[in-house]
């Protein structure tokens, strides 16, 4: 579903190792204007997100602590099938790739598999359109811009804003931007800071660390399709009895492509066989 991400959601510029804010902003009223320019913008994507059927396949870069990764992706619609094809600049082997091939047939053949990823997924979507609908009151929001190609809204926490869950808690402690693209009133990039620890059982339980981000930018593919093309989360923490939480990740997405509709699990599955540099040695 949400192609704003986790959010999702996981849905601005570059955030900001040293987001300043004025005590005039941090301490004003909501605008009910700006807000409900915010809340139509909400609304459109969730509106839009539900009307997207389109499938793609792409190339995800990943960067982790642990290594940069590249792989292959294909969506279809009953769940994306991934391919890692290079680690650390280096192509994989060929007992590597075979080892992928087996990863991948056990989940195309796999119903159980399949279902635990498809429960993972609704899960994903609910939490990421749980907090896109929560921008609007979390938040207090002033314009920072307006062009005829964009708007760019700054955002503070709501210091009457109850947040209802323990990740919620997290996400309204943030400051940041927002980007919303015309003439289609599209989420195209946001970014927060998290601007103070959030403990939660007064420290007791965990603590998420100030200043951990996250950036989220968005592309039109396709007329009424966006989609994430780069994500970058860094926050750091621990919770439950000591738990250490070190989420350092950055995504880019490229060369996306259609999916042909009705393409199935075992399709996706070839698709990536035989792209380029997804092939073992003696095949």
């Amino acid at each position: 579903m949400m192609k704003i991400g986790t959010l999702g959601c996981t849905l601005a510029v570059s955030l900001l190792s040293g987001l300043f804010l004025p005590r005039t902003f941090a301490e004003s009223r909501q605008d009910p204007h700006i807000q409900q320019l915010v809340r139509s913008a909400v609304e459109n994507e969730l509106i839009k997100d539900r009307d997207d059927h389109s499938r793609w396949q792409y190339r995800s870069t990943v960067r982790r602590p642990e290594g940069e990764f590249v792989y292959l992706v294909v969506e279809t619609d009953n769940g994306s099938v991934k391919k890692k094809i290079q680690q650390n600049g280096q192509p994989l082997n060929a007992a590597d790739l075979e080892k992928e091939n087996e990863r991948i047939n056990s989940f195309v053949h796999d119903p159980a598999q399949q279902a635990k990823r498809r429960r993972d997924s609704e899960q994903d979507d609910k939490r990421a359109e749980n907090m896109l609908r929560m921008l609007p009151d979390a938040f207090l929001w002033t314009i920072q811009s307006d062009t005829p190609d964009a708007t760019t809204f700054n955002f503070v926490p709501n210091p009457d804003f109850t947040p209802p869950t323990m990740e919620s808690r997290v996400f309204a402690a943030m400051a940041g931007e927002i980007i919303v693209s015309k003439p289609e009133s599209r989420i195209q990039r946001i970014s927060g800071k998290l601007i103070h620890d959030v403990k939660f059982g007064y420290g007791l339980l965990g603590k998420m660390e100030q200043g951990g981000t996250f950036n989220v930018e968005r592309r039109r593919l396709a007329p009424g399709v966006w989609q994430i093309t780069e994500s970058h989360v860094h926050i750091n923490g621990h919770i439950l009895l000591f738990k250490t939480i070190n989420e350092q990740e950055d995504e880019v997405k490229t060369d996306f492509r259609p999916t042909p509709s009705g393409t199935s699990l075992e399709q996706a599955a070839n698709i990536l066989h035989n792209q380029p540099g997804s092939q073992t040695a003696h095949r």
